[in-house]
């Protein structure tokens, strides 16, 4: 698209670590990013996925190493039109 502004990957890396270097929960985390990106670009819609192992579960407590907790975060288009949201899902990887 002409005139469309393009980001680079690292870019995107410095995103997310600028709003992860915050004390705050993941599901919070992966809000913060798709707004950045809606707010900041003419995008119809944005995604994040975060794959994180949180110290609480494999540290203390339960102890279950290896165990993993993903969110999801779709906006726009990507929420809103079913096919869509499938094809962006189908994308992520599948040991996510």
């Amino acid at each position: 698209m002409p005139g469309a502004r393009i980001v680079g990957l690292s870019k995107l890396a410095r995103l997310v670590q600028e709003f992860a270097a915050r004390p705050q929960v993941q599901e919070r985390l992966g809000e913060q990013v798709v707004e950045a990106l809606g707010a900041h670009l003419d995008v119809q819609g944005a995604a994040c996925l975060i794959r994180s192992v949180h110290a609480c579960m494999t540290l203390r407590g339960a102890r279950a190493h290896g165990a993993a907790m993903v969110t999801t975060h779709l906006t726009g288009t990507l929420h809103a039109d079913p096919a869509r949201r499938v094809e962006v899902l189908a994308l992520m990887p599948s040991s996510a």
